[in-house]
């Protein structure tokens, strides 16, 4: 068992774990009964009936946010608050655990391949949480239902964190863990035609950025996944207004995130922490940006994802109307959620097939 998971469920988390899964397969249609006045975007959206419900439940729920405690209390709670929607799963063939050689010290990663005898290629991911939460242990359950779904192994690194370490540790960081990846690739079996880079959150940024900066490269990802991506650290949308509170991720959450990860606020206009900053996207790799429809990133993940088209870059973006940030999380609880990550999954296939096919031609 990977370092990644090595953690005992509390009995009252367990206990909290066992009633979400089974709420989460309640038959729609009693969901909808009892979510009958689930929010309505400004575009139309209804928000899925589990998530409303959920929502609902959670608002009310006594107890302080992670932005009123210390980073290392805050730290804890979105690990032990991700075990409560988390998927379950039979064991894995590869849950490796890796220390990847840096400059700055090692940086933690855990290798996870469902088959022993099968796969299709490698994602090297890089967890949400703000640049200041979040880990392996929060991202366990999306790295696992991505290598299941997409038929790969998955790379998830601990990038190191601030306040800590502030822009540009994190980027530094993905960037080796990258060449460490394309540098290793071979002994686990993959060419260089089979590699792809995603994230979710802030994660889904440092991918962003982490593309730019290697285009150009001999080696590229067959896709980068951006999942609901920070974008643009500089200002704030017609999104962030629309959903400032209330689904889950709030317009205070972005705020405290970025004042501690930016220890010079006049690095938000610098591309390796705005990625849509950037003068010139063209030539990175082919992208698929997934937005939830009540999330306050929504709007600057498809600003993203039309700067990617204009410039001519393949791209997929795809409008998870139903759904709220992080949604990659909550495949345990969720139906919607699940059906949106099995999408990714599909999509990362379909870019390593691909070129699999080409090899044979």
């Amino acid at each position: 068992m990977s370092a990644a998971n090595k953690r005992d469920v509390p009995p009252t988390v367990a206990a909290a774990q066992s009633a979400l899964r089974i709420f989460g397969k309640t038959p729609q249609p009693i969901l909808k009964q009892l979510a009958r006045k689930a929010p309505v975007n400004a575009a139309g959206d209804t928000l899925a009936p589990e998530i409303a419900i959920a929502l609902a439940a959670m608002n009310k729920l006594p107890g302080k946010d992670f932005i009123d405690v210390p980073v290392a209390e805050g730290r804890e709670m979105i690990d032990a608050e991700a075990l409560l929607f988390a998927d379950s799963f039979e064991p894995f063939a590869v849950e490796e655990d890796l220390l990847i050689p840096s400059k700055a010290g090692n940086i933690p990663a855990t290798r996870y391949r469902h088959r022993a005898e099968f796969s299709r290629g490698l994602m090297v991911y890089f967890h949400g949480g703000g640049w200041v939460l979040g880990s392996r242990v929060s991202n366990d359950s999306a790295a696992r239902f991505l290598a299941v779904e997409a038929g790969i192994d998955v790379l998830v690194v601990d990038y190191r964190l601030a306040p800590e370490h502030p822009f540009p540790a994190a980027i530094d960081d993905a960037l080796v863990a990258w060449d460490f990846a394309v540098d290793h690739a071979e002994h686990w079996g993959f060419n260089d035609r089979q590699l792809v880079i995603g994230g979710d959150s802030a994660g889904g940024n440092i991918a962003a950025v982490v593309s730019q900066l290697i285009k150009g490269r001999e080696i590229q990802p067959a896709l980068q996944v951006l999942l609901f991506p920070v974008t643009d650290l500089s200002r704030t949308t017609a999104s962030y207004e629309e959903f400032a509170d209330g689904y889950f991720l709030t317009a205070a959450h972005m705020e405290w995130y970025i004042n501690h990860y930016l220890a010079d606020p006049a690095d938000a206009t610098d591309p390796m922490a705005s990625p849509l900053l950037a003068d010139d996207v063209s030539g990175v790799a082919p992208a698929y940006v997934a937005v939830a429809g009540f999330d306050v990133l929504r709007d600057e993940g498809i600003e993203y994802a039309k700067k990617l088209k204009r410039a001519g870059v393949p791209t997929q973006l795809e409008c998870e109307g139903e759904l709220i940030h992080a949604f990659i999380n909550i495949t345990g609880v969720s139906p919607h959620a699940r059906a949106a990550t099995k999408k990714i999954a599909r999509a990362i296939r379909h870019a390593l097939v691909e070129p699999l096919r080409g090899l044979k031609d």
